[in-house]
């Protein structure tokens, strides 16, 4: 019971800490709608995270709660970045974005503890469960954004070449037609598209074009992206048809993905077997035997009376 009132005991002051933090922070709505228009530009991914003041009220109360853990943040988080080249990949680019992330990581072990304290009959395993499970989630969360927006830009990368071959077939260069392309699939592939306006956007700040390709191949880190970067960095330099090499490409990642589909097929047969074995199997052999082993048994015991 000591244990369970010490720990009632530092939630509570935790909590009024962050509520006093969020009253004294709280802003008023004008200065908030005014940070959030001033911010509605998306960063590009030479824009750094680290030492970036938040522009939101949320991100702003994040930070706020991430300032009292200062001298153990870097323990408990990583290194700021590789944190922020996390969030990069999974489409988070605003410095609010890491504010948050941290902040949750560092609160919903809190909240993990303070589920625990319901389960009274095992209340230290309970407890241990629920800080374990509210310090990894945030980032199995955000491995799971990783994985899934890498996905989502290798299906739509094919489409997305057919229609700057269509593009430049037309008469427009390149960077118009990753602009053109970009407009076009906002809507069925929002962060392929992104990717093509980021590009957009660092050329007319002045970058180079090549480096601007390479950028994208770092911010989505995926071997198809990091393909098709190389094959037109190749194309810039050897000055080779553009229009016909992103033709090939894309049939080629289209036959890739039909072999990725059958193979993900031929191997269903044996992710089936450990549920049949494990599930299926004993309950068919309830149903067929169980009636003939009741028989037997009755039987049995007839010959025996």
């Amino acid at each position: 019971m000591m244990l369970v009132f010490i720990i009632s005991v530092a939630i509570t002051i935790f909590l009024l800490l962050a509520t006093l933090i969020a009253l004294v922070t709280g802003e008023d709505r004008t200065e908030v709608r005014l940070a959030e228009v001033s911010a509605a530009a998306p960063q590009t991914a030479s824009t750094s995270l680290i030492n970036t003041t938040p522009t939101t009220g949320l991100g702003r109360m994040a930070g706020q709660v991430t300032g009292l853990f200062k001298p153990i943040r870097g323990i408990i988080t990583g290194a700021d970045a590789d944190l922020e080249y996390k969030l990069m990949l999974s489409g988070f680019r605003k410095p609010e974005h890491m504010e948050i992330f941290t902040a949750s990581k560092l609160l919903l072990p809190v909240a993990g503890v303070v589920v625990g304290t319901f389960f009274a009959s095992n209340l230290v395993i309970a407890l241990l469960i629920g800080a374990v499970l509210g310090f990894f989630v945030p980032d199995l969360v955000l491995s799971y954004l990783v994985t899934h927006r890498q996905e989502k830009i290798r299906l739509a990368l094919p489409d997305a070449l057919d229609l700057l071959v269509v593009c430049m077939e037309a008469g427009l260069g390149i960077d118009q037609a990753m602009v053109r392309v970009g407009d076009e699939m906002m809507l069925t592939a929002p962060d392929l598209a992104e990717e093509f306006q980021i590009i957009n956007r660092e050329q007319r700040a002045g970058k180079p074009r090549l480096d601007a390709w390479r950028s994208m191949a770092d911010r989505v880190d995926s071997d198809f992206v990091r393909q098709f970067v190389t094959m037109l960095i190749q194309t810039e330099r050897f000055g080779t048809p553009i229009a016909h090499a992103l033709g090939v490409f894309a049939d080629t990642l289209r036959v890739r993905r039909t072999q990725a589909a059958e193979e993900a097929a031929a191997k269903t047969g044996v992710k089936l077997l450990f549920p049949l074995v494990l599930f299926i199997f004993p309950s068919i052999f309830v149903v067929t035997l169980g009636p003939a082993i009741i028989g037997l048994q009755k039987m049995f015991q007839d010959l025996a009376k």
